[in-house]
């Protein structure tokens, strides 16, 4: 597993054991890049005055007593950083030139704490090593930063994320706000971090594409692992277990979200989580789960016959999941607006819930006007992906080379007394990660089968 708090070499980079290269966490000086590009946005908007902008990576969570939930940190801070520690804050000024210095604010080293939790960057590191002009102790913050927001036009910060830093704001901009008597102001103009960065996010570069498609790589032969390990008798929480240890063998950090495992019944609820229910043979089972690898999601959703052969009935519904699907790979394309491929999928979704005569219409165009779809499918075609699994973008954005987005559709048919029941308890969704290209797009996540009779296959195998 790559650790986060060190530099990848290129012996990790190469690991002969793994499909493809491992990505290192911090690759070069992109993090950096980030930053200036921050700052130059940052610049424009405060009309070529001095601005700052600050992030803060979070806090470690009490679990109970002395123990603490596993730590991650933010997404946009990290993005901008590379820096993986809790407790860390980075400082970007911007100067009336637009030159830029940053700065990051983390925990010294302490050999005794070191001792029980393991090792710290510390600042004497940690410029160098993730490219920052200073790095300095985490004390050193409540004595800087009152007069580094003196005097800035603009100020960039994560609001409302965290009370932590609401008030470490609040307290330095009050400070700053007293001065205005002795001719100094504070920051007129405040604008979201996460707002900034969600644009930047939303283009991955190649790094960042390597690294989503190593994830995509690795929660693939998780999901293979599920389906051959998927027997009547087991328990959804065994078939979770299976998934976490093939995440965490093939070098993932972490799960990307509380992983969906749902036999049966359980398959109509859009996210359930593993219980202890044990699976039945002619159910359905739906696992939607993905790892998480160097801060990058992926997420997969597969629907399978417990008893490693879909019914008729299932066999139908399935393959007009697919067909949606593949309408919706079609329909993401450059140019195509986000919802595009919900159109598509839906259009696909109606008529064959005409045809397998659970829904009645006089025609497709009525039906997709009267929505008809919604009791079997209420959720929409898909959503951003990248260091979140819902990952920041704007959705009325048109799609462009290097977005990532997921395409899901799916039929839900829970007991009901105007529907056949050898369709009750059927939950069927198939879910890929899209990469948009120059000529539309590529599926990252094919490593795990979704045609009918290669899953009745693997299955058997």
């Amino acid at each position: 597993m790559t650790d986060l708090s060190q530099p990848a070499s290129h012996e990790d980079a190469h690991d002969p054991l793994l499909p493809t290269p491992v990505p290192a966490p911090v690759h070069g000086t992109a993090h950096r890049q980030r930053r200036l590009l921050l700052s130059q946005w940052l610049y424009q908007k405060s009309g070529g005055q001095p601005a700052l902008a600050i992030g803060y990576s979070g806090q470690e969570i009490a679990r109970n007593r002395d123990s603490t939930f596993a730590f991650r940190f933010s997404s946009d801070f990290f993005y901008l950083s590379g820096f993986p520690e809790p407790d860390a804050w980075f400082v970007i000024e911007v100067d009336a030139q637009g030159k830029m210095h940053d700065r990051l604010y983390c925990r010294a080293r302490d050999p005794e704490k070191e001792i029980w939790d393991g090792v710290r960057v510390g600042p004497e590191n940690a410029a160098g090593r993730y490219h920052f002009d200073q790095a300095l102790p985490l004390e050193a913050l409540d004595t800087d930063l009152p007069s580094l927001v003196l005097n800035k036009t603009a100020l960039l910060a994560p609001w409302a994320e965290s009370q932590v830093v609401d008030q470490k704001l609040n307290q330095w901009l009050n400070q700053a706000r007293g001065k205005a008597r002795g001719g100094q102001n504070a920051p007129g103009q405040l604008y979201s971090l996460g707002d900034a960065t969600a644009e930047q996010r939303l283009i991955k570069d190649a790094q960042e594409i390597a690294t989503m498609s190593q994830a995509a790589v690795i929660s693939a032969g998780a999901h293979c692992q599920a389906m051959r390990a998927t027997a009547p008798g087991k328990a959804e929480y065994e078939i979770e277990a299976v998934l976490i240890g093939a995440f965490r063998a093939a070098g993932s950090q972490a799960v990307a979200y509380g992983s969906i495992v749902a036999g049966g019944p359980h398959s109509c609820i859009l996210h359930h989580r593993a219980g202890s229910r044990r699976m039945r043979a002619g159910e359905i089972l739906l696992i939607d789960a993905g790892c998480e690898l160097n801060g990058y999601a992926s997420d997969i959703t597969r629907s399978f016959p417990v008893s490693g052969r879909f019914s008729p009935e299932q066999r139908a519904v399935y393959d007009v999941v697919l067909a949606a699907q593949e309408a919706a790979q079609e329909a993401a394309r450059p140019g195509a607006a986000f919802t595009d491929p919900h159109q598509a999928a839906v259009r696909v979704i109606t008529q064959g819930l005409i045809d397998l005569k659970l829904i009645t219409a006089l025609n497709l165009e009525a039906a997709i006007e009267a929505e008809a779809y919604k009791p079997f499918y209420m959720h929409r075609t898909g959503h951003w992906l990248g260091m979140d699994v819902h990952d920041v973008g704007d959705y009325r954005r048109r799609l462009e080379p290097g977005m990532v987005l997921t395409l899901e559709p799916g039929i839900y048919i829970r007991p009901q007394e105007a529907v056949p029941e050898g369709f009750w308890n059927t939950g069927i969704r198939i879910e890929d990660d899209a990469l948009i290209t120059e000529e539309g797009c590529r599926l990252l996540t094919r490593g795990v089968p979704v045609a009918p009779e290669a899953i009745e296959s693997l299955m058997r195998g």
